[in-house]
């Protein structure tokens, strides 16, 4: 680029940046009006507009993940993490909300960097003139509004730009330090660049202070390009050169830009070779770019370096912005191609300032969001593959809780049939044991009478006070003889029963449940009551310990006759022989044959003919002597009054030996009589209440260690649904973390996109 104006086409620029959005079409005044409509800084702001909705996707999806982990695993080490993530990543798109393109303005005093501002900017808002003008910092940014303002670092209420000669001019008196900063807020509106996000910062003279270092620290750490505005007029001073060597050293290869202002003046330089001052300049430069700060290769360093006119600039935009002609005198000639030389820095500037500015201001950025966005996938694949392995669990637990309870309702099943059928058994047992000692101790009641001792009186009262305790003793000397001989033959199996009921069961349950199973079976020996009621029983017992002469006429008939057939002589209603008459049947013959008679039949037939004899007799007193007579002539007087004495001998013994004694023999004799054949009456139903009491003792006692294995069962069965409850919220959350996974796969990609579109691409 030595001997010709550097006037470069699109297509120029293409090959040598290596993308086609930065350059006029064809020849232009060089104003900036006649550009490409897709502007370099575009691809700047589609970056932040870009990363910045990565970022809005990246909180979003933080504070989901923030959402899902304290509901799911509140006060986990993850939470923690997530919670510095997000005020991590709040924090990024704070800055990417300010983040701009910043680009410095450094030279020596009077070199024209005002100038150079005030014409990118179409507007005369820097103060600027011959001599030291710029006494402080002035940083130049967009704003919505449609009036600017300034702020300085004193005050932070609105001032009106046209202060800013007051505050900034060396010649002002009012003029602030030369470290402070005036920020100029201009409309948008009113400035292209402004619009895309470019800062303006413009310096004192590097020449007038020696705080270098500290402008370095506190103005150009985040600046994207650098602009030296140098004067045509002299070559680069050590200043210059050794203010850029320290920026060098603080930043990465910083992108700078040389402007030889003022060349203009080259017009009126008649004897001078212009273009071997112009290629001097250019050595010189390159060297500097190149082989000192080592910044840039040659073709780069070429690029680099312009030869423009600020002041003739700013006039020609001044004046075709407000649409009037510009002043002839003001411009030298060949002015045009110098307005060229400012377009095409101008582009060139976009072009390097929005690649620079996205790597520098985005680069970082992105890769932060990747590690978060990395980190927080492996928080949800953790917490994914944890609830998988946990879902796993419960799914292996639920299966066992499930066959457990299974098995334990089988041999539940199983078992209980087996109780019954043993229940069952030890009934019938029991009820055949107790039917067969109590028709034994029946039969041996009348020692258990005999035990009874009281006295004996047979007045009423004092008879029915006896039988009362009678009824007592039989009652317990028949309760403690059953007792005795069914006491262990009974108890033994029905403990034992017990004992196996409860180890049976207590094979299905758990350890921590067998000694409470062991309390529920208890601990008395089982007692059976034999309830004889012998009270009720034998209520209607009436005893007969009237005298009655052993051979006297009416025992010898109840001896013979028994007690029916005495009672009808006595009364007399049968005085016939009974015989079967058949109506109209022919009689059998006497002689045919002969059928002895049954006892029965004898017996009537006794009856009958002493009923006769007695109702001779009765009729009239001679009939009795004739009697009388017939029997003392049969047998004899002798033995007549012998058997006589004799008879009376016998009636008086047994009168005189028929004591109380002999009538309580007699009473017992009869009690055991008539209790005997009561109490068979009920030999089955007290076996059958025995064998009642032996069910009930079983069944109640299986019941109770059935209700524990109930329990057992609904233990399991709660487990069962916790399980399925817990299954559910972990399906829940391992969706949950399946899509939270996606989600960061899928920013991995948005962000892996940016960079490639945004940050490798451009430097292909």
């Amino acid at each position: 680029m030595s001997g010709v104006l550097k006037t470069l086409s699109m297509e120029d620029l293409e090959g040598q940046q290596g993308q086609g959005d930065s350059m006029v079409s064809g020849r232009s005044l060089g104003n900036g009006q006649h550009s490409r409509p897709q502007s370099p800084l575009k691809f700047f702001s589609q970056a932040k507009k870009t990363i910045n909705d990565i970022f809005k996707e990246i909180l979003e999806y933080i504070n989901e993940s923030r959402t899902f982990l304290a509901e799911h695993k509140d006060g986990s080490e993850e939470k923690k993490h997530v919670e510095e993530f997000q005020g991590m990543v709040r924090g990024i798109i704070e800055v990417l909300a300010r983040d701009h393109m910043k680009c410095c303005f450094f030279g020596r005093t009077s070199n024209g960097k005002s100038s150079v501002i005030n014409a990118m900017l179409r507007k005369k808002i820097l103060p600027s003139g011959i001599g030291h003008t710029t006494n402080c910092f002035l940083q130049v940014e967009g704003c919505d509004g449609m009036e600017g303002c300034l702020y300085t670092e004193e005050s932070d209420e609105p001032k009106s730009v046209n202060s800013v000669k007051q505050l900034a001019s060396a010649l002002s008196t009012a003029k602030l330090k030369e470290n402070s900063l005036i920020r100029i807020l201009w409309p948008k509106e009113k400035c292209r660049l402004l619009k895309e996000d470019v800062v303006f910062l413009d310096s004192p003279g590097i020449d007038v202070t020696p705080d270098l270092d500290d402008w370095i620290d506190k103005f150009c750490l985040d600046a994207d390009v650098f602009v030296l505005v140098a004067n045509s007029e002299s070559t680069l001073m050590r200043t210059e050169k050794n203010f850029f060597h320290k920026v060098s050293d603080r930043l990465s290869k910083p992108n700078i830009f040389i402007l030889q202002n003022r060349w203009d003046v080259s017009v009126l330089e008649e004897d001078t070779d212009i273009e071997s001052v112009k290629e001097q300049h250019y050595q010189r430069n390159v060297e500097f770019l190149c082989d000192e700060l080592k910044v840039a290769n040659t073709q780069e360093a070429k690029n680099r370096i312009y030869f423009v006119s600020a002041k003739e600039a700013l006039i020609s935009r001044l004046h075709e912005d407000n649409q009037t002609p510009t002043p002839t005198g003001s411009l030298q000639r060949d002015f045009t191609d110098r307005l060229f030389e400012f377009a095409n820095f101008e582009r060139m500037f976009e072009v390097c300032i929005s690649k620079s500015a996205v790597k520098t201001k985005f680069e970082q950025h992105a890769k932060k969001g990747k590690t978060v966005n990395s980190n927080l996938r492996e928080v949800m694949e953790k917490t994914y593959t944890d609830s998988l392995h946990q879902m796993e669990e419960s799914i292996r637990v639920r299966q066992e809780t499930a066959d457990e309870l299974d098995y334990l309702e089988k041999q539940l099943t199983l078992l209980t049939g087996d109780i019954k059928d043993k229940i069952r058994f030890m009934v019938d047992d029991v009820e055949r044991k107790v039917s067969t000692a109590l028709s034994e101790e029946i039969r041996r009641l009348s020692s258990i009478v005999d035990e009874f001792e009281r006295p004996f009186h047979p007045d009423q009262v004092l008879l029915n006070a006896y039988k009362k305790e009678l009824h007592s003793h039989v009652e317990g000397g028949l309760g403690r003889n059953l007792q005795q001989r069914c006491s262990y033959v009974l108890q033994h199996p029905v403990e034992e029963t017990q004992k196996e009921m409860t180890e049976r069961i207590a094979v299905l349950l758990p350890e921590e449940t067998k000694q409470q199973l062991y309390s529920l079976v208890p601990r008395r020996d089982f007692e059976i009551a034999y309830r004889l009621d012998c009270r009720n029983l034998c209520a209607d017992f009436q005893e007969d310990i009237q005298f009655r002469f052993s051979v006297g006429l009416t025992a010898l008939m109840q001896r013979f006759l028994g007690k029916r057939g005495t009672h009808s002589v006595l009364t007399g209603h049968s005085n016939t022989i009974p015989r079967p008459m058949s109506e109209g049947g022919p009689q059998t013959p006497i002689g045919e044959f002969y059928r002895p008679l049954a006892p029965e039949q004898n017996n009537q037939v006794l009856i009958s003919m002493i009923t006769t004899f007695a109702s001779i007799t009765s009729r009239t007193t001679m009939g009795a002597i004739i009697v009388g007579g017939l029997i003392a002539k049969a047998a004899g007087w002798k033995v007549i009054v012998v058997t006589s004495g004799l008879y009376g001998l016998l009636y008086m013994y047994e009168r005189l030996t028929w004591t109380n004694k002999a009538k309580e023999r007699a009473f017992k004799r009869q009690y055991v009589d008539y209790a005997s054949s009561k109490l068979k009456l009920i030999v089955d139903l007290t076996s059958a209440n025995c064998s009642h009491q032996v069910q009930q003792e079983l069944s109640s006692t299986f019941a109770r260690l059935c209700n524990q294995v109930d329990l057992s069962k609904n233990k399991l069965q709660g487990e069962i649904g916790d399980l399925d409850k817990s299954l559910a919220h972990l399906k829940e959350i391992s969706a949950k973390a399946k899509l939270l996974r996606n989600k960061s796969d899928w920013l991995d990609k948005q962000l892996n996109g940016f960079i490639e579109e945004f940050l490798v691409k451009p430097d292909a």
